[in-house]
């Protein structure tokens, strides 16, 4: 099993698609990326702790590849604005990939790279590659929190 980390806006919904991933193991949401030790949800919001909302997931690369991980990463938000997800801003909502070994930082920045080249966007991909730092789960409430209220996704 391997690991990969990132943060693509509002953790709920991201945690879903990638929950939905053949190969995908497991998730959790979380936060990465800040100065603060054992933030809440509360400190995150703040957008004063440096941490983004990301979702964990642990998966088997003989069933789904890396690859395929960034590839819906890169569909299910948009990696053009700047700590801005839809309704969401701050810092804790930035579009962030957090590399785990030098394999990763890689193939992450080849493929940001294909997609900025691929014109698929109207506007330059922001998205940050950055090396994992010490993840802290949330809070258990949020915890594949749309499938605890029977929603599909983070639409209202």
């Amino acid at each position: 099993m391997k690991t990969a980390t990132f943060a693509a806006g509002c953790f709920w919904g991201i945690e879903e698609a990638f929950r939905k991933v053949e190969g995908v193991s497991e998730t959790a949401v979380g936060y990465l990326g800040g100065t603060m030790e054992n933030p809440t949800y509360r400190d995150v919001c703040s957008d004063t702790t440096g941490h983004a909302e990301v979702v964990q997931v642990q998966y088997d690369p003989a069933q789904v590849s890396y690859g395929q991980l960034l590839d819906l990463f890169w569909k299910i938000h948009d990696p053009t604005t700047l700590n801005r997800q839809g309704p969401d801003y701050g810092t804790q909502y930035r579009s962030a990939v957090f590399y785990h070994d030098d394999e990763q930082k890689a193939e992450a920045e080849a493929s940001k790279a294909a997609m900025d080249a691929s014109g698929h966007f109207r506007r330059p991909i922001v998205t940050e590659i950055t090396p994992t730092s010490h993840f802290y789960r949330a809070e258990e409430y949020h915890q594949q929190y749309l499938v605890k209220r029977g929603r599909t996704s983070c639409s209202i």
